[in-house]
């Protein structure tokens, strides 16, 4: 599959709007609390020469050129500066179950928003951006670049783009991520990780990445209120359950069955070291991250 083409179309007022919305929250949030978080946690590749210079008193004796002391008469040393560029990529889960939310935003509006943060963070720190959209196949692919209009390019085909497929394939975009990024890449998958196994994928996606994954979590997927009888409509599968939420142990077997699902997910991502932020929808998600940030900064 390849990259599609910027495609010159007609956006509608109320999609700008957004966008502009997006942009302007999510600048305010980068200025204001990811500064120098992300630059902190997120290193360079290495150290890459830049050049040589007259020793001067205090620098360290190690990085003393011979070959140009001698050649010179007097000591030089070797300058190195921090190799900077990294490459993001975002794999974002756009699945029919992302259209959920019971308190106050979709799962899916909090993606784009997590996302436009990310990508904001990463062009500040003169960063790659990329992105791969994601059902049950790869719904669209845009190749990393730096810049501005890139990011909001990115936001705008998180808004505008009619996913073709329902379900959730995880391996699907790990693999693909896998064939197009010859480096190593940031990869963070934002997903609610309702999905079927994606173990060997994950592994070996892990191992040429550094995979982190977002979970984003609704509390009515956790817990059922007490109502009386509800039907809970599978949004990928459209197959419909009936329950009687007034039965304690309807209640409960519901919250024992996620709560193991969640349990097992985790346990899964700590198995392979790939780190985990659950983002709930009845919170917001600055803090959250803000908080990986800093533990990771620490292990680091």
């Amino acid at each position: 599959m390849v990259a599609s083409p910027l495609r010159y179309v007609m956006i509608s007022k109320d999609i700008l709007k957004k966008i502009q919305q997006i942009e302007i929250h999510t600048r305010r949030l980068v200025n204001e609390a990811f500064v120098g978080e992300y630059h902190s946690v997120f290193k360079g590749r290495g150290m890459e020469f830049e050049e040589v210079r007259e020793y001067q008193p205090g620098d360290e004796i190690r990085t003393i050129d011979w070959n140009v002391t001698a050649r010179m008469g007097r000591p030089f040393v070797k300058r190195y500066v921090e190799e900077r560029e990294l490459t993001v990529m975002l794999l974002v889960d756009v699945s029919a179950s992302g259209n959920f939310g019971s308190v106050k935003q979709l799962k899916n509006e909090i993606a784009i928003e997590i996302c436009a943060l990310l990508a904001f963070s990463a062009i500040k720190n003169n960063d790659k951006v990329g992105m791969i959209m994601f059902t049950d196949k790869i719904e669209k692919f845009i190749p990393p670049k730096k810049g501005a209009k890139h990011v909001l390019r990115v936001i705008r085909e998180l808004l505008y783009t009619e996913p073709k497929g329902k379900g959730t394939n995880i391996s699907v975009a790990l693999e693909y991520m896998n064939r197009i990024s010859s480096r190593r890449a940031i990869s963070f998958v934002v997903s609610d990780f309702i999905a079927d196994d994606y173990t060997h994928a994950l592994r070996i996606a892990n191992k040429k990445h550094d995979v982190i994954a977002i979970t984003i979590v609704d509390p009515r997927e956790q817990e059922l209120p007490n109502v009386g009888f509800i039907e809970l409509r599978d949004a990928e599968s459209g197959e419909i359950l009936l329950i009687d939420t007034s039965n304690p142990s309807a209640r409960k077997e519901f919250s024992v069955i996620n709560g193991r699902q969640k349990q097992e997910r985790s346990r899964l991502f700590r198995s392979m070291g790939v780190d985990e932020i659950v983002i709930g929808t009845g919170r917001h998600y600055v803090e959250p991250i803000v908080r990986f940030f800093r533990i990771r900064e620490k292990r680091y």
